[in-house]
């Protein structure tokens, strides 16, 4: 009898331990993978090309160390170290929810081509558009491009091209100025002037401006 009343109280005992232990946690669940949309564009672009960056030309063409912040045009080869807006760069910035989508190449000139949308508001100056509401810039190979281009960009409705003599980084490209408001000659009082790293001080010649309808 005495044994199995102290089997019966051993028996008790561990119950009762064994009830008042805590309950395991259960296991944390995967995470699941994330979606293409949340992952790191910059990390995905090597670049942050959006319009807190001003598609990656923060800095004014008319302030110093301005550098263009992309290429769009038929000759990509030729600017390796810009971001140039062809081929898996634009299938990658046509996934992303950026809002932005590469041009499409403008149609081949043509002896009587259509009407564009945009007038012309200043021709063959010697001064590009200064102002404050500048959105972008880069290269192009023609005011066709350029214009593309600004069809492409949130609130362009004006497109500045003229050549940077000297300038960013000795490109006989055209620059092409992007602007959410209209200008006309008497905004064009970017008449280059900055010294350039090898010693040349570059001018501008030969801009234009263009106003969307």
């Amino acid at each position: 009898m005495r044994l199995s009343a102290l089997y019966f109280a051993l028996s008790a005992l561990f119950f009762v331990s064994v009830s008042a232990a805590p309950a395991p946690e259960p296991a944390p669940e995967p995470a699941p993978a994330p979606a293409l949309v949340d992952l790191d564009i910059t990390g995905l672009l090597r670049v942050d090309f959006s319009p807190r960056t001003h598609y990656n030309a923060p800095i004014a063409p008319w302030k110093p160390g301005a550098h263009p912040g992309w290429y769009f045009g038929a000759h990509p080869e030729k600017y390796p170290k810009l971001f140039c807006l062809v081929g898996l760069i634009c299938r990658l910035l046509d996934l992303l929810p950026l809002g932005f989508h590469c041009p499409k190449p403008p149609p081949p000139p043509t002896p009587n081509p259509p009407s564009d949308g945009y007038t012309q508001t200043f021709n063959n100056l010697t001064g590009a558009t200064q102002g404050g509401d500048y959105l972008t810039f880069g290269l192009v190979d023609t005011v066709a491009d350029c214009k593309a281009m600004c069809n492409r960009v949130e609130r362009c409705v004006f497109a500045n091209t003229y050549h940077d003599v000297n300038g960013k980084d000795g490109s006989t490209q055209l620059t092409c100025s992007l602007f959410s408001g209209c200008h006309d000659a008497s905004d064009a009082t970017n008449t280059g002037g900055q010294t350039q790293p090898d010693g040349s001080v570059n001018f501008i010649r030969e801009s234009s401006g263009w106003c969307k309808a």
